[in-house]
C-alpha cells in the first residue's frame, strides 16, 4: 500500500470514528433543547427527564468526542503537510472561530449538567440552547473547511505562491449553505433517529410499568417528530447538492450516476454497477430524465458525462454505490417516521400499543441513520478525488512522505476499537444501575 493510501486510510478511519460522536453531539443537544421547551409547553416533567438523561448520554459521548477530535485535528497537520501550508494562509478562519463555539458548548454543558436543577426553566432553556448552537456551530464550521476544498475560492496563485487572500471570499465559498446546511440537517435528523431507537427498543423489550411506557412514548414521538422534519429538508437539500454538483463539480455527479456519456434527458441509475468499456451502469435501474431533471430543473437539461474528463480525473466509481447506499437509506427512514405518524394519527384516541414490526422498524433506523452519515461523508471526500483541494492540489501532493504509515494505522485502528467498546460498556452500565423508573418516581 502506497503512501497517499495509508494516509487517507488512517485519516479516513479516524474521521469516522470521529464522525459518530460529533453527529450525535449535534443531533441530541437539539433534543435536549426541545425536550425543556416541551417540559414548559406541556407542563409535563416527564419531558424534563427526557432532557435529563439524554444530557447524561451526551456528557459520555463528549468525553470520547473531545480526545478523537483532537487526535483528526494533530493527524491534519502530520499526514497532510502540503494541504496544511495552503489551509493556514487561507482558510484558517472556521477552524479559529471553532475553538470559540467548542468553548461556548462545553461551558454551558458544564451549567446544564451541574446546576439544571438550581436553575429557573427558562434559564435551563438559554443554557441548553448556548450547549446546541455551540454543537451546531463548531458542524457548521468544520463542514465549512470541506466545502472550500470542493469549490476553492479566496486566493490567486502567482508562480506557485497564493496571493490576495480574501479570508471572508474562502469562508463563503461556493458550497457553503449548501454543504453546512445539509451536515447539519442529517446530524439532527441522525440524533433524533438514534433517541427514537432507544425508546422503541424499551417498548419492543416489554416489561415495563405503565408510567414508563408512557414516559417512553413521548420521548419515541417527539424524536420522530424532529426526524421526520430532518429527513424531509435533508432530502431537499440533497436536491441542492445536486443542482450545486452539476455547477461546480460535474464529474463527481457523474460518477455518482454513473454516466458516461454527456446527454439531455439523462437517466437517474439506481443501483448496479458502472461499466467504463460499456460506457452504462450494468444492472441497475433507470429512470429516464431524473438526474437532468434533479441537477437543472429539467428533463432537457444537459449533464455533463466523466467521458468529457481525463480518466485520471475520474473519481472511484464504486462512489455510485456509496450514493445509492447514501439515498436508499435516507429514503427507508424518511418512509419510518411516515409510516409512524400514520400509524399514530390513525390510532391517536385508543390505548393500542405500537406493534412489534413498527418498533423493530424504528429499532433499526439509529444504526442505520449512522451507516447513512458515514457512507455520506465517505461520498463526499472520495467523490472528489484525485483532488485534495478540488482543480488546485492533488492528493498526492497533500500527503506527507514520512514512513511507517502501516504501524500508525494498526495503533490508532486499535484505539478506536477500544474506545468504542469502552464507551458502550459505560453507556451500558450507566443506565443500567440509573434506570428511568428512579427519575420518574422522584417526579410523582
Amino acid at each position: 500500500m502506497d503512501n497517499v493510501l495509508l494516509a487517507r486510510t488512517i485519516f479516513g478511519s479516524s474521521i469516522a470514528f470521529h464522525i459518530i460522536f460529533a453527529t450525535l453531539g449535534v443531533g441530541i443537544t437539539l433534543m435536549i433543547l426541545l425536550a425543556e421547551i416541551m417540559r414548559i409547553i406541556r407542563k409535563d416533567d416527564d419531558y424534563g427527564t427526557l432532557a435529563k438523561r439524554w444530557t447524561k448520554g451526551v456528557a459520555i459521548l463528549l468525553g470520547v468526542a473531545i480526545p478523537s477530535g483532537t487526535i483528526v485535528a494533530v493527524m491534519l497537520s502530520l499526514l497532510w503537510p502540503g494541504f496544511m501550508e495552503i489551509v493556514g494562509q487561507v482558510i484558517a478562519l472556521p477552524f479559529q472561530i471553532e475553538i470559540f463555539a467548542f468553548f461556548l458548548e462545553a461551558l454551558f454543558l458544564s451549567i446544564y449538567v451541574y446546576a439544571a436543577d438550581r436553575l429557573s426553566p427558562t434559564m435551563r432553556i438559554i443554557s441548553v440552547f448556548f450547549v446546541a448552537l455551540g454543537a451546531t456551530a463548531s458542524a457548521v464550521l468544520i463542514t465549512d473547511a470541506h466545502a472550500w476544498m470542493n469549490t476553492p475560492r479566496g486566493f490567486d496563485v502567482v508562480d506557485g505562491q497564493i496571493t490576495n487572500v480574501q479570508p471572508l471570499a474562502a469562508v463563503f465559498n461556493p458550497s457553503f449553505f449548501v454543504t453546512s446546511f445539509h451536515v447539519v440537517g442529517s446530524a439532527y435528523m441522525t440524533g433524533a433517529f438514534v433517541l427514537a431507537a432507544v425508546a422503541a427498543y424499551k417498548l419492543f423489550r416489554g416489561g415495563l410499568s405503565v408510567r414508563e411506557i408512557t414516559y417512553h412514548k413521548k420521548g419515541l414521538s417527539l424524536s420522530l417528530a424532529v426526524a421526520l422534519a430532518m429527513s424531509v429538508y435533508t432530502a431537499n437539500s440533497g436536491h441542492d447538492t445536486a443542482i450545486l454538483l452539476h455547477e461546480h463539480i460535474p464529474v463527481k455527479l457523474a460518477a455518482a450516476e454513473g454516466l458516461f456519456e454527456t446527454q439531455s434527458n439523462a437517466p437517474l441509475a439506481i443501483m448496479g454497477t458502472p461499466d467504463p468499456e460499456a460506457g452504462r451502469v450494468v444492472g441497475g435501474i433507470e429512470i429516464p430524465g431524473m438526474l437532468s431533471w434533479l441537477a437543472t430543473g429539467s428533463t432537457d437539461g444537459v449533464v455533463r458525462g466523466l467521458y468529457d474528463y481525463p480518466q485520471e480525473e475520474w473519481p472511484p466509481l464504486f462512489v455510485h454505490t456509496l450514493f445509492n447506499v447514501m439515498v436508499g437509506i435516507g429514503s427507508v427512514l424518511l418512509l419510518l417516521a411516515g409510516v409512524y405518524w400514520l400509524y399514530w394519527f390513525k390510532n391517536r384516541k385508543s390505548e393500542k400499543p405500537f406493534p412489534k414490526w413498527l418498533l423493530a422498524g424504528i429499532v433499526v433506523s439509529g444504526p442505520l441513520a449512522m451507516v447513512g452519515i458515514e457512507t455520506g461523508w465517505i461520498f463526499s471526500c472520495t467523490g472528489r478525488q484525485p483532488w485534495t483541494i478540488y482543480g488546485f492540489q492533488l492528493t498526492s501532493e497533500a500527503a506527507t512522505n514520512s514512513g511507517n504509515l502501516g504501524m500508525l494505522f494498526i495503533l490508532f485502528v486499535s484505539l478506536y476499537v477500544v474506545l468504542l467498546v469502552i464507551t458502550a460498556l459505560v453507556m451500558h452500565f450507566y443506565f443500567n444501575r440509573n434506570p428511568v423508573s428512579k427519575d420518574l418516581h422522584s417526579i410523582t
